[in-house]
């Protein structure tokens, strides 16, 4: 059975993400300015190179009182039964966690998620399992099955269509529609146009659901997220996203720490 989602308060929140691998000299003084300034979660992604639950342990560490997130571990990469190993190896609390999952490069994404689900509830127990969906089908069984749902280069608008499938496949399964998280790509500076420009061109063409995701948006190359000049810039941009309960600012920076807490603060709850 899906899990409450009584850690989403009816507020919209604000966590921090980064890419798996952050160095800890890094991860550890982020996560605690991040705590300071009010975020309530910390989110790393997960990648061949890298495991983000690794990561998490980094932030865990530093910021005990924050929620921790991996968005998005692909089933066909890591099985259910390494998530777990992972997380007692690292001895990550399974109540502080948000769980995304997605189905990666597999042939057929919305069966693989919809037959890997009680697999992942039996290994994965008091974890909240989120799925990362961009796509209306996906967004469906999100709000009929998981307790939260992740979307990753939305425009707000195109946010809020996504979130109403969501609410639809919940209602259709008669049951509260679960948190929305969402990655909202963050460059802050005089070159933050370059740096969002170059993070979207790789995804762009990573596989054919981000093609059609692309494709469905009808966005120009290099708009999809938030380039600003300053703090107020960034905020301004950052409240047009309300169909999310959480933002989860993806920070565009260099990997140190001072460059990384100056995303954090620009963007700050």
């Amino acid at each position: 059975m899906p899990l409450g989602f009584a850690a989403v308060t009816d507020g919209q929140n604000r966590g921090f993400g980064v890419a798996a691998g952050l160095d800890p000299e890094v991860a550890r003084p982020l996560a605690e300015r991040c705590a300071e300034l009010g975020y309530d979660s910390m989110w790393s992604n997960d990648h061949p190179g890298a495991k983000g639950l690794d990561t998490l342990a980094e932030f865990g560490g530093a910021a005990p009182a924050l929620d921790l997130g991996v968005a998005v571990i692909a089933l066909d990469r890591t099985p259910p039964e390494a998530i777990a190993a992972d997380i007692e190896r690292l001895g990550l609390d399974p109540s502080r966690l948000w769980l995304g999952v997605g189905a990666g490069f597999s042939e057929k994404p919305l069966t693989r998620m919809r037959e890997s689900l009680p697999e992942l509830r039996e290994k994965l127990p008091g974890v909240r399992l989120v799925l990362a969906a961009m796509g209306p089908k996906m967004c469906a069984l999100a709000g009929a099955e998981f307790d939260g749902v992740f979307f990753n280069w939305m425009t707000p608008e195109f946010a809020a269509g996504a979130r109403a499938k969501v609410k639809a496949g919940a209602g259709e399964a008669d049951r509260p529609a679960p948190p929305v998280f969402g990655y909202v790509r963050t460059a802050v500076g005089p070159d933050a146009a370059e740096r969002l420009a170059k993070e979207e061109s790789f995804y762009r063409d990573l596989h054919a659901g981000y093609r059609n995701h692309f494709d469905r948006l009808g966005e120009p190359e290099g708009t999809v997220g938030v380039a600003a000049a300053d703090a107020s810039n960034a905020q301004q941009q950052l409240a047009a996203y309300t169909a999310l309960d959480t933002i989860v600012i993806r920070g565009l920076a260099s990997a140190k720490v001072d460059p990384m807490v100056a995303v954090a603060e620009a963007a700050a709850p």
